[in-house]
């Protein structure tokens, strides 16, 4: 099945959802890598308030390439980083807030669990990030910068952004798990 869902996400609109599935994104997006999720679990540590909302949010696993214009910033590339990186800190975070949707390339590891009747995972295709930027129509602010542009969180403004491929479902399905585990089986064969 395909889908067109517009952010901010409700509940409903990710237990559609299906592993397997096509899903196009409008509306707004939040970057997100390493550093910017270690400094979100640190905001919640100290009890403070985070300058953005992740009610409802998608988190893109990407680190752009901005440049600063006249009137703002413009996004030059844009493409997935490897989500596996994220995978430790995702299920605390989603403990604490209600993101919908994370983005990125390469599955994740353990975590449909935390996903499960909460949030989806999308894989992007690598290799894409000229043709991300063009689906981002605005950059419409950024936090954090002091991180450094890729580790900053940018909010980005996104028409039918995809094709994203739903990886992991809400449902706990973990179309990587399923590969990685058959490959896993073949590799146990080659070996025997």
């Amino acid at each position: 099945m395909e889908y067109h869902l517009k952010t901010p996400l409700k509940k409903e609109d990710i237990e559609k959802l299906n592993a397997g599935d096509v899903v196009y994104i409008s509306g707004d997006v939040l970057t997100a890598r390493d550093e910017a999720h270690a400094r979100i679990l640190e905001t919640e540590e100290k009890e403070e308030v985070l300058p953005f909302s992740l009610k409802g949010a998608v988190i893109y696993h990407c680190g752009p390439l901005m440049q600063q214009t006249d009137h703002g910033w413009k996004a030059v590339s844009a493409g997935p980083t490897t989500s596996g990186r994220m995978s430790k800190m995702t299920p605390p975070l989603l403990k604490i807030h209600e993101v919908r949707a994370i983005i990125g390339k390469g599955g994740m590891k353990d975590v449909a669990s935390a996903l499960k009747d909460r949030c989806v995972y999308l894989a992007y295709t690598g290799g894409c990030a000229a043709l991300a930027a063009e689906l981002i129509k605005e950059v419409k602010t950024v936090y954090w910068l002091e991180l450094g542009m890729p580790e900053a969180v940018w909010m980005l403004r996104v028409e039918e952004f995809g094709p994203l491929i739903v990886g992991i479902d809400a449902k706990g399905k973990d179309i990587f798990a399923e590969v990685r585990e058959k490959a896993e089986k073949v590799f146990e064969k080659l070996k025997g």
